[in-house]
């Protein structure tokens, strides 16, 4: 399976978060960096997936990226518990988000920035070794 499928536009996300919402289905709209994909962030994703939502991950640009956003985009789409990938930039991303009830969005940008900053005390830690 071509796990890029999953990477859809803003609008064509919202018409089907739309259409799920009438069919009864949970919505989870994450926010993230996802630069690089972590364990935790996984782990994140894995817990808010939890009881069957349709997760919605939204990808935003950090503010030094180590992965073009198309890269960031696929990773997150690989993932089995993510449904969609939105990639937006910050402006496109606010509009889009201002649409849904704001109990359905989780937002993890400064998480994300945390999980970076940990992997790279963690890789300079191993190169002093």
């Amino acid at each position: 399976m071509d796990t890029r499928r999953k990477i859809i536009g803003c609008e064509q996300a919202a018409a089907l978060a739309a259409d799920l919402r009438r069919q009864g289905a949970t919505i989870r709209i994450v926010t993230g960096y996802f630069d690089v994909l972590v364990a935790g962030q996984v782990r994140r994703l894995r817990e808010i997936a939890a009881g069957s939502a349709k997760v919605f991950v939204v990808v935003l640009d950090p503010p030094s990226p180590l992965l073009a956003a198309s890269a960031r985009a696929e990773l997150a789409a690989a993932l089995a518990m993510v449904d969609y990938v939105v990639p937006a930039g910050e402006q496109a991303a606010e509009e889009w988000l201002s649409r849904f009830p704001a109990g359905e969005i989780v937002r993890e940008e400064s998480a994300d920035l945390l999980r970076a900053e940990r992997l790279r005390q963690h890789v300079q830690r191993r190169h002093q070794q």
